[in-house]
């Protein structure tokens, strides 16, 4: 369905006005959803910009369903939605590839909003920012790899890409590719589903100043991507050119990765970002808060140590309730915040689990069971059943994303399994529900029987 100009106008402007029908409070139209626009409508995919980053994430967070429904209902199509600012619009056209490769990793992408400036340093992460400054102030003289792993949410990312964007900001003209395990492995794939070997592909990523891949783990078990990934490796650090790499786990604890690669992961740099301390996280409340052009003043700080002590293991599940505590004050219509709003604003959450339904990690198996026509005990079991372990697998994600169970814990209800064979069941479900509608089907009937327990 193609739609041209006005069409596009015409077409946001109806879906505008049924949004202002659906939602309760005309505040929240007015400052979140006023005032946007389709900026291009790409196949299946509308992009809409927003007025500021916050309004994304309130929309993402709170009214991306509404807003899905709407459009369906509006044009009878399917389509995508991704909100973005004019501010992205403008770093995305800073940094096109050249036009004879964008076909080349066109996944590749640094996010302007990433960078040293707001991410904020403590002891935590000290030696971890200090080392990502350095090799993005000296690509490929210093340390080759630099190799950075935690836990999930604590900002390893967010380093990623503030090096990538110091690099490009530094040095303009440098090539640089950013890209999860996954793209890489899809371009791999591409590569050999196009008829051509992988010569293009490899000679691709040599010709690039640094080379940013994120999670790497997930290449476990992919040997003939391993096998890409190596000769790559040895191609860049030859010529000098910068490789970083983050991680859930340090590399030799790395399961189903060739040693060959293992061991080039830690001659380089290794470094660690741990969970934060209070005082982190107070400071990470406020960076937040200001980067949302929030003025610090609103907050009480008896609310901010509340949000620091609650959510203190999980950087992004902290940010994640600062939204919560912004958008529960919104609806109040209060321009001060207190320790009582915020307890109000969280009082379901605690560490990102929510108290008051009590679901706990044997509910979710249960459920899991019953919808497959299966007992618990069969779930949490051996079997190597195809249907079984994919059944097995739905439930360590469903528990991972409800609750946020530690890896280690999840393979403990299911038997004492290990964690890296959680990981690859979560992994599994993840690349599933890109493609498959049987599973999105399901995980989407789970979840709903989840919140009615």
């Amino acid at each position: 369905m193609k739609f041209s100009v006005s069409e596009a106008a015409q077409l946001w402007q109806r879906v505008l006005e049924k949004v202002k029908i659906r939602l309760d409070d005309r505040n929240i139209f007015d400052n979140f959803f006023d005032g946007s626009f389709i900026h291009e409508i790409k196949e299946d995919t509308i992009y809409v910009v927003v007025n500021t980053s916050l309004a994304a994430q309130l929309i993402n967070t709170k009214y991306i369903d509404i807003l899905h429904d709407i459009l369906l209902e509006t044009t009878e199509s399917n389509f995508k939605l991704v909100l973005i600012t004019s501010e992205d619009i403008k770093e995305a056209e800073k940094n096109i590839l050249p036009s004879k490769q964008e076909e080349i990793f066109k996944e590749s992408y640094i996010n302007p909003n990433l960078n040293f400036d707001n991410f904020v340093i403590g002891a935590f992460n000290r030696s971890a920012a200090q080392a990502a400054i350095m090799i993005a102030s000296n690509p490929g003289k210093m340390f080759n790899p630099l190799f950075i792993h935690s836990e999930s949410g604590l900002g390893k990312t967010h380093l990623l890409h503030s090096i990538g964007n110091y690099i490009k900001t530094n040095k303009p003209g440098a090539k640089i590719i950013c890209v999860t395990s996954d793209d890489f492995f899809n371009e791999y794939v591409k590569s050999l589903t196009s008829g051509k070997d992988t010569s293009s592909l490899r000679d691709y990523c040599r010709s690039v100043d640094a080379f940013l891949i994120d999670d790497i783990q997930f290449l476990n078990d992919k040997k003939k991507t391993q096998e890409l990934f190596y000769y790559v490796f040895n191609d860049l650090v030859r010529s000098g050119k910068q490789i970083v790499i983050t991680s859930d786990r340090q590399p030799n604890e790395l399961k189903d990765i060739e040693q060959r690669l293992v061991t080039r992961f830690a001659s380089g740099l290794t470094v660690q970002i741990n969970e934060p301390d209070s005082e982190s996280c107070l400071a990470i409340l406020k960076k937040k808060i200001k980067s949302n052009n929030l003025s610090e003043l609103t907050f009480d700080d008896a609310s901010l140590i509340l949000l620091a002590d609650k959510f203190s293991k999980n950087v992004r599940e902290l940010e994640g309730a600062l939204n919560k505590l912004v958008y529960h004050a919104i609806l109040k219509q209060t321009n001060h915040i207190d320790i009582t709003i915020a307890v109000e604003a969280i009082s379901t959450m605690v560490g990102g689990k929510f108290i008051q339904d009590e679901i706990t990690e044997q509910k979710i198996i249960s459920l899991v069971a019953d919808y497959y026509n299966l007992t618990p005990f069969v779930l949490t079991g051996n079997s190597r059943n195809h249907q079984i372990v994919l059944a097995r697998h739905v439930a360590m994600y469903l528990i991972r994303n409800t609750l946020d169970t530690p890896l280690k814990k999840i393979g403990q209800a299911f038997g004492g399994k290990d964690h890296t064979t959680v990981m690859s069941g979560i992994s599994n479900v993840d690349k599933l529900l890109k493609n498959d509608e049987m599973m999105k089907q399901a995980i989407s009937e789970l979840k709903s029987r989840i919140k009615k327990e």
